[in-house]
């Protein structure tokens, strides 16, 4: 009779918390270049596409831009499950690669991706003032060049200060090796330049969270590269980097390393509260 007593008991409270359960769309391959610029050339309108994720009825809500890793070579956009559900907007985004294209047309590409983000965000109900850019190897290296070095996004006349956040996972911080290997470099060789996050680092980037592997575990130097990243962020003044290491884990850590993500955007989102 007690157990009886109980779920009639409990049944108003269940009904009303699914009741108000919000309810997720996601729409898929929105091309981010222009009509002319897609329909003019065929590798566009294959691979510059992005899926929205996005909560429905809301407003105000962060957004993250995850770009997919696969050495900018290969790989292909998902929303991580892992980011589903959790009050934001998740942007998955897929861009050319080598070797139909050479850099750094993939760059270029991640930065039209998070312009038509920031363009279009607030039409589903984001705020265009908390878009947080992030990915995995290749996408983190993407994530890093879009929000240090500035040129990417001012061809698109947006700031890339008014990135909320810049959270890349075991993304290279010295020229990537596909770059490198572009111009015949050994990836054993270590190259910064225009084309390395190191050589763009200011003190006035978006706050910038690094993630990687175990440096006995990760791809060569990677652990080691954004520690170099972090130590001359924090030379130059920059006031909010930090590195965190995954102890343990290798250069899949993706899903350890998202609840970092997500403390992340609310820690910043509730600063800009």
């Amino acid at each position: 009779m007690k157990r009886l007593l109980l779920f009639i008991l409990l049944v108003p409270f269940w009904i009303l918390s699914n009741a108000q359960q919000t309810e997720y769309t996601t729409i898929n391959d929105i091309h981010y270049y222009s009509d002319s610029e897609t329909l003019a050339d065929e590798y566009i309108n294959e691979r510059c596409v992005l899926d929205l994720y996005h909560p429905e009825g809301k407003k105000g809500y962060p957004t993250i831009v995850w770009f997919h890793g696969g050495g900018l070579t290969g790989g292909n956009k998902s929303i991580p499950w892992e980011l589903k559900e959790k009050g934001m907007a998740v942007v998955a985004v897929n861009y050319r690669l080598y070797p139909k294209i050479k850099a750094p047309v993939y760059i270029e590409d991640a930065a039209a991706a998070v312009a038509w983000v920031f363009n279009h965000i607030e039409e589903f109900g984001g705020d265009p003032e908390l878009i947080f850019i992030t990915g995995h190897s290749a996408g983190g290296y993407l994530t890093s060049m879009v929000g240090l070095d500035k040129r990417w996004l001012q061809a698109h006349d947006i700031d890339a200060n008014r990135i909320a956040g810049l959270i890349p996972f075991s993304g290279h911080a010295i020229t990537h090796f596909t770059v490198r290997a572009e111009r015949g470099i050994e990836g054993t060789r270590p190259i910064v330049d225009d084309l390395a996050p190191l050589y763009h680092v200011r003190k006035d980037a978006p706050p910038l969270l690094l993630i990687t592997g175990d440096r006995e575990m990760e791809m060569l130097g990677r652990y080691e590269e954004n520690a170099y990243l972090w130590r001359m962020m924090k030379v130059v003044g920059h006031p909010d980097t930090r590195l965190y290491e995954m102890n343990g884990y290798g250069h899949n850590m993706l899903t350890p390393a998202f609840p970092l993500l997500i403390k992340e955007v609310k820690r910043i989102t509730k600063e800009k509260d």
